[in-house]
């Protein structure tokens, strides 16, 4: 009987560690996901631009795979790598983040540069497209999970300097529950941003209150302005989180002159104002500076991305980068 009750003790300490091990892996979950905020808002941003001009049979889905994608991102391929380079090569997390941030600067000076020359890109639905319907939809998915592990990089690194030195295991699992649990929120308000317009409509003709059908009336014509908006929010916070990136990481390597520049003229810029709101400009100020810089090296990168580099492809390869 007591060789019983020493086990069960036993058991019962083992259940109070573990019990505390996920305390902990919950708390230190929910600081590094604030630490990461940011970026969640940005990507939340970028993601609804790659579902403009689908039919709305097609939104969901399309969120579905592009969520399940950035799961992959992240815990396949990012948390793995994320606690390799962390252990063994720190010293390269900063050049290869800053890679990530010359592609977003990339991405977000191209939308810029196309809609100066070209204008809006018109709303290409699936069945109207000329091709397959199914691969312009996997195109489009295919470049927002790109995207998307760009700003998981982030997510995730910045989730891994938030947590405190300990055992790998906890480290990983902590990830994982930052992984899992921003996914679901990023892609979560996805889903009900580009609803919205249907939600409303259903509200509008079926509601029983007539509060409720304005209501209705009022999210339809809302969204596709807001929509456009969101756009515009995205390929911002691209060239914003890119720039940002890319300073940073110069700052990292013992290049930080115009990042320290940068981060004066804003705090100059946030003194300027009422005390209560030197905080929200200061911010604002960093953000557009980064954007501003994100936008120059974007555009710098333009001929050499959609230029040189298909050139050299087709000169070594023999065939078209489209091929």
């Amino acid at each position: 009987m007591s060789g019983l009750l020493a086990l069960l003790d036993d058991v019962a300490g083992i259940a109070k560690v573990a019990a505390a091990s996920v305390d902990d892996v919950a708390a230190q979950a929910l600081k590094a996901g604030t630490k990461a905020a940011g970026a969640v808002i940005d990507d939340t941003a970028v993601a609804p631009k790659y579902l403009h001009g689908f039919s709305a049979a097609r939104e969901l889905p399309i969120v579905w795979k592009i969520a399940k994608g950035s799961v992959r991102n992240k815990l396949v391929f990012l948390l793995p790598a994320g606690l390799l380079l962390s252990a063994f090569a720190d010293w390269a997390i900063a050049p290869l983040l800053m890679l990530g941030g010359c592609y977003l600067c990339f991405e977000g000076a191209e939308k810029i540069h196309h809609a100066w020359h070209h204008g809006p890109e018109p709303a290409v639905f699936p069945e109207d497209a000329e091709g397959d319907p199914a691969h312009l939809e996997e195109t489009k998915a295919a470049g927002a999970i790109k995207t998307d592990f760009i700003l998981s990089a982030e997510i995730m690194t910045i989730a891994l300097a938030a947590i405190p030195d300990g055992p790998i295991w906890m480290e990983a699992l902590t990830l994982a529950v930052v992984a899992v649990g921003i996914t679901a929120a990023v892609y979560g308000s996805v889903a009900l941003i580009v609803k919205a317009d249907d939600i409303g409509l259903h509200l509008a003709t079926h509601a029983r209150t007539g509060i409720m059908q304005r209501f209705g009336r009022g999210l339809v014509r809302v969204m596709p302005p807001f929509m456009k908006f969101l756009t515009i929010v995205g390929t911002a916070a691209m060239l914003w989180v890119g720039g940002n990136i890319i300073l940073h990481g110069f700052a990292e390597l013992g290049f930080g002159g115009l990042d320290h520049l940068i981060i004066h003229i804003s705090e100059i810029v946030g003194a300027a104002g009422p005390g209560t709101v030197e905080p929200a400009l200061t911010w604002i100020a960093k953000a557009a500076m980064d954007g501003i810089f994100g936008l120059a090296l974007g555009l710098a990168l333009l001929p050499v991305l959609t230029r040189a580099v298909p050139a050299v492809w087709q000169a070594v390869t023999g065939r078209k980068p489209a091929e």
